[in-house]
């Protein structure tokens, strides 16, 4: 083991307003062993180096510059310039309880852990509370995660914990050869399901994903994600990373039209059985939505097959 032995990462862009309260967290970490902070810096142009240069007379805080947008490419670059074995990853709009570097580092005790990751609960804006036709599904959309209040070994990746509260063995991501950077956001769209991926990739070679509720996170809401178009744009997002996530598997074809077109049927049908509730009506129609964006990545993939042949 390096002298360091767990590394916090922060990977940013555009978020000055939150990610002083995330550093904070981490800075206030109950953990006796030695760590550090790294804040990757991907592309930004509001005041997110000053920010950290606020911070920086603490000797564990380090900044980089990844000009390269997007989250995987960050996430990647974290790792490269951490020095530890152990990788823990919170999003610049989070904020970590004091004993969550503890929590995780003493999890990798079991030399099968591949990725463990904790609870998240949801911090409103101020004046704002949740919205009535907000269900518990969509409110995972947000960040939040909770699996109870006993640790839990994730058999199903679609349990697998989420990218706000992560963190994942070094040895097992160069394994891999690092996050995939087809998946992930990148600036203003909403690709996903890159942890879901590695934990299915996990899983398939022996590994174990970890639960631990006590590794507790808190995720600021933005404002503007109290929208209904902004759900609806992350379920077409959800649609195509799907799509992809299937294209990376070798399950590409034409078989993909029949899946989109039964579940977007599905999730209207679903939705009018749940007409006089207005989440679950809402949490359908989001589903359906994003089988549209699935379809429409499918056809794009078909085409571009095509053409290649």
């Amino acid at each position: 083991m390096p002298d360091t032995q767990i590394s916090a990462i922060i990977c940013t862009h555009n978020r000055d307003t939150y990610l002083g309260a995330a550093i904070d967290s981490l800075l206030r970490q109950d953990f006796a062993g030695d760590f550090e902070i790294v804040v990757v810096d991907n592309g930004s142009s509001d005041r997110t180096r000053e920010v950290v240069e606020q911070r920086t007379h603490n000797r564990r805080l380090k900044y980089v510059f990844e000009p390269t947008i997007g989250l995987s490419v960050a996430r990647n670059t974290g790792a490269k310039v951490a020095s530890s074995d152990i990788l823990a990853y919170l999003d610049d709009d989070a904020v970590a309880c004091d004993r969550w570097l503890e929590v995780l580092y003493f999890a990798y005790n079991n030399s099968k852990l591949a990725i463990a990751g904790g609870k998240v609960t949801l911090i409103w804006p101020p004046g704002i509370q949740q919205p009535r036709w907000l269900s518990p599904g969509l409110a995972a959309n947000l960040g939040a995660y909770d699996l109870g209040d006993t640790t839990i070994y994730i058999k199903e990746p679609g349990s697998t914990p989420r990218g706000l509260n992560y963190s994942i063995r070094r040895s097992f991501l160069e394994e891999i050869g690092g996050f995939d950077i087809h998946l992930g956001r990148v600036g203003k769209n909403l690709l996903s399901n890159e942890e879901l991926q590695m934990t299915e990739l996990a899983l398939q070679r022996g590994w174990q994903v970890a639960y631990l509720p006590e590794a507790l996170v808190a995720h600021n809401v933005a404002p503007e994600r109290l929208q209904r178009s902004w759900f609806l744009n992350r379920g077409w997002w959800q649609g195509i990373s799907e799509c992809y996530r299937e294209q990376l598997a070798g399950k590409a074809g034409i078989a993909q039209l029949q899946r989109g077109s039964e579940r977007f049927v599905r999730g209207l049908y679903k939705a009018l059985q749940y007409f006089s509730d207005p989440a679950e009506r809402f949490d359908k129609l989001v589903y359906a939505y994003g089988q549209i964006g699935y379809l429409n990545a499918a056809i794009q993939g078909l085409l571009s097959t095509s053409n290649k042949n």
